[in-house]
């Protein structure tokens, strides 16, 4: 009984220790990146006492140890300056940086962001400054935190998305087990009917009478084959939408209050497209009960069908209570009703019959509180 809550548990026990990770990762990569830094500052401190030490030896002064200091830096880029700012030479720069004196001047202001310069007095009052930038192996390392970083929120992402699906998964065999067990529970008594219907058209009764209890039956038999359907793919068939509408309205209309205005406007042509009438017809109707709670069994309800050249859309308007703007999306989910009694799963059903079913859309295309809203399905033609 308690397995939702244990995998909603550990989905976030391990969403959080990644986080944990990688924010100590990301910790101990700048505590890295400052020491190799610092480490890198006092090689050109040496590197710049060993300038000073080949400037004011002499002549017959032993400097193998500071040839040995200069000669050993083969990946620090550097630029020597002289006190007016003018580049006196480099070390390890790109040659076809040094040819243009504009990309020079250029990659003398990088380094100069990049580290603070280091004074070299080479003697009888003459300074130089010496820039220099990072290694390739410090740039490489300044980079490796934002790939660890996508990394783990990707792993992140597979997580979240790998408990959502499977919960999602479940809610659907959960409500596909329901669906064909309520077909299979209808299905008993239907059969009774159905002996009951013959046996009355033997006696001396009205005739009209079994005529309407035969349309019930059969509205029970469609009923059955909805709930059947859900959790296997439907027969799709090319179909005309305008004539299965207008069926599933007028039926609707015969079976609804009189104090419901109905009106339905569709083009005399028809229009066709890949689909399940049963299912269909289920959407509508929905959507127009839906219509009528909001409009607490009194207004106008009025369904439009319009075309362009690759779809055909169909529209439901009501003069009902309306929606906010914040729950247009919300209202698709399974459980979301305003209404005291139901277990808000229209809409719900509605939105799987016709964008996973029949690969169309479903929304809410307008609405305005204490004024009415107008529902969109839009379904590709064929």
């Amino acid at each position: 009984m308690h397995l939702p809550d244990e995998r909603s548990f550990n989905r976030w026990f391990i969403i959080i220790s990644c986080l944990v990770v990688i924010i100590l990762v990301l910790w101990n990569t700048s505590i890295f990146f400052q020491r190799l830094k610092e480490d890198e500052r006092a090689k050109m401190n040496i590197w710049a006492r060993a300038q000073e030490e080949l400037a004011n030896a002499p002549e017959d002064a032993d400097l193998d140890l500071v040839l040995e200091i200069l000669n050993n830096n083969t990946s620090i880029p550097i630029i020597h300056t002289d006190e007016h700012g003018e580049v006196a030479y480099t070390t390890n720069i790109d040659p076809t940086i040094l040819e243009d004196s504009e990309r020079t001047q250029e990659y003398l202001e990088d380094l100069k962001d990049e580290n603070e310069p280091i004074a070299v007095d080479l003697g009888d009052g003459q300074i130089q400054y010496l820039y220099y930038g990072n290694s390739p192996a410090l740039n490489k390392l300044k980079y490796y935190p934002i790939g660890l970083t996508l990394i783990g929120f990707l792993f992140i992402g597979v997580v979240y998305f790998f408990y959502t699906t499977t919960k999602s998964s479940e809610q659907n065999k959960l409500w596909a087990g329901m669906a064909k067990e309520t077909a299979h529970q209808i299905g008993t008594p239907l059969s009774s009917l159905i002996g009951w219907t013959e046996i009355l058209k033997t006696e001396n009764i009205d005739p009209s009478y079994v005529e309407e209890m035969e349309k019930d039956i059969e509205r029970l038999k469609t009923i059955t084959e909805r709930f059947s359907k859900i959790g296997s793919l439907p027969n799709l068939q090319k179909t005309d939408i305008v004539r299965a509408t207008r069926e599933s309205f007028e039926y609707l209309k015969s079976r609804s209050s009189n104090l419901i205005e109905f009106s339905i406007r569709a083009p005399r042509q028809p229009i066709y497209v890949m689909l399940n009438e049963q299912l269909y017809s289920w959407t509508i109707e929905n959507l127009v009960k839906n219509a009528i709670d909001a409009m607490r069994g009194k207004g106008s309800l009025s369904v439009e069908i319009k075309q362009d050249i690759r779809q055909a859309h169909i529209y439901i308007t009501d003069t009902g209570k309306g929606i906010d703007k914040n729950k247009f999306r919300v209202i698709f989910e399974p459980g979301q009703t305003t209404k005291k009694r139901g277990w808000g799963l229209g809409l719900s059903l509605a939105k799987r019959i016709i964008e996973e079913y029949h690969r169309g859309k479903i929304k809410v295309a307008r609405s305005e509180i204490h004024k009415g809203s107008t529902f969109q399905i839009s379904l590709k033609k064929v």
